[in-house]
């Protein structure tokens, strides 16, 4: 019997599989996908200093040292159901259950679905499974596509798919309704992508990023956008134009966009459509965390880390005993602090257990403070203010 089961196998659940390993305990790792990675293995972006980060690449060196270190890893095993067990916790899953003491939850995220007229059909995606299309399966989703949604990830993702030779039309807004909120809204969506101008080689965003104290600046440089849109990467970008409905038979032939007011309201008369195969809709990312919910935790709702965040501490602790939790299930963060807090409940969980109390002691407080260092440091940030929403949800901590 393992000592501690890990569900997901993405950057954090590897890097906690590592970390308790090398302090001697038994760990099995699991994950519904066919491979290790989790969405690390679609992720490929330049660095401030010019160099790649590859997670395809990180993937295989986290995977290499946790299989020397003799780590279980099993994919293809999706969890259905988590209860505490007088011994520890039963995980119940599709290749029956397993017991252990600990469980460390690291299941990542998953992405807002964002409806509209004609988004079920054929050429249809989440920017997601565009990413993993083409970054991991090898797979050319079409010839000619449009992203609807401007969001950190989208700006990501479009950057990887271009320099896949994917032909990118333009991104545009989405429609406004209930469930698209301040993503349809032009000001906000810009204000959004100013923090992430040091990503893109775009005058207009680099100058802009300097509006974003000045409300009554940032709406002027708004309302004067060129009607082509700002350039990145050569793909322009809409803040002023919505997709209202994806077009076509039996697949993608084409998006209705219109434009809008500084409220995001289309403004009649001004409907075309962009012709296009393939569309990618993207609505953000929220805390993929049923399981903890399932296993009774208590949460806390927290819009500025991405939505229900389950109750932990600073260790990756819950208030269950024996349940742990790592990565993007705890807020949205990139790969490099879910890989700094999955070592954080690895060496947390084998200093509980007592496990080389005295290394893991020791390792635990460095890896806390790396989590902090390469928050700090990160490129990619979801959301605004993370620290001091991260702070609040600490000393929110309550054990039952």
């Amino acid at each position: 019997m393992s000592e501690l089961v890990i569900i997901g196998a993405g950057p954090a659940g590897l890097a906690a599989s590592i970390a308790a390993r090398e302090c001697g305990l038994k760990v099995t790792l699991i994950d519904e996908f066919i491979k290790p990675g989790g969405r690390l293995l679609g992720q490929l972006y330049q660095e401030r200093d010019g160099t790649w980060w590859n997670g395809i690449k990180e993937t295989d060196k986290l995977v290499a040292q946790a299989e020397k270190l003799g780590v279980e890893i099993t994919c293809g095993i999706s969890v259905y159901h988590l209860n505490k067990h007088e011994h520890g916790w039963l995980v119940h899953t599709n290749h029956g259950s397993m017991q252990a003491p600990y469980v460390l939850l690291a299941t990542g995220a998953a992405e807002y679905h964002v409806p509209m007229p004609g988004w079920t059909l054929p050429g249809v995606m989440s920017v997601g499974a565009a990413q993993v299309m083409t970054n991991v399966h090898r797979v050319k989703v079409g010839k000619k596509g449009m992203i609807i949604g401007a969001n950190i990830l989208s700006f990501a993702i479009m950057h990887e798919l271009q320099l896949a030779d994917l032909n990118i039309a333009c991104m545009v807004l989405p429609p406004k309704n209930e469930i698209s909120k301040s993503a349809a809204k032009p000001m906000e969506v810009m204000k959004s992508l100013l923090r992430a101008s040091h990503l893109a080689p775009s005058p207009i965003l680099r100058f802009g990023s300097r509006l974003l104290i000045n409300e009554s600046l940032c709406k002027l440089a708004l309302r004067f956008l060129p009607k082509k849109g700002m350039s990145v990467w050569g793909i322009p970008i809409h803040l002023r134009k919505a997709a209202i409905e994806i077009v076509g038979n039996q697949q993608v032939e084409g998006v209705k966009v219109v434009d809008i007011t500084m409220d995001g309201e289309p403004i009649k008369g001004t409907e075309e459509i962009v012709q296009v195969d393939f569309v990618c809709i993207s609505g953000g990312l929220y805390p993929l965390a049923e399981l903890a919910a399932v296993a009774g935790c208590p949460f806390h709702y927290i819009p500025e880390l991405g939505g229900h965040i389950p109750q932990h501490n600073e260790r990756m602790e819950t208030p269950l005993k024996g349940l742990y939790v790592a990565g993007n299930i705890t807020g949205i963060e990139g790969a490099k602090v879910a890989i700094a807090q999955g070592f954080v409940a690895g060496y947390s969980i084998a200093e509980h257990t007592g496990a080389s109390r005295e290394t893991a002691k020791r390792k635990l407080e460095e890896a806390m403070k790396n989590v902090k260092d390469i928050r700090e440091k990160a490129i990619i940030q979801f959301y605004p203010n993370v620290k001091e929403n991260r702070d609040k949800l600490y000393g929110a901590y309550q054990c039952i």
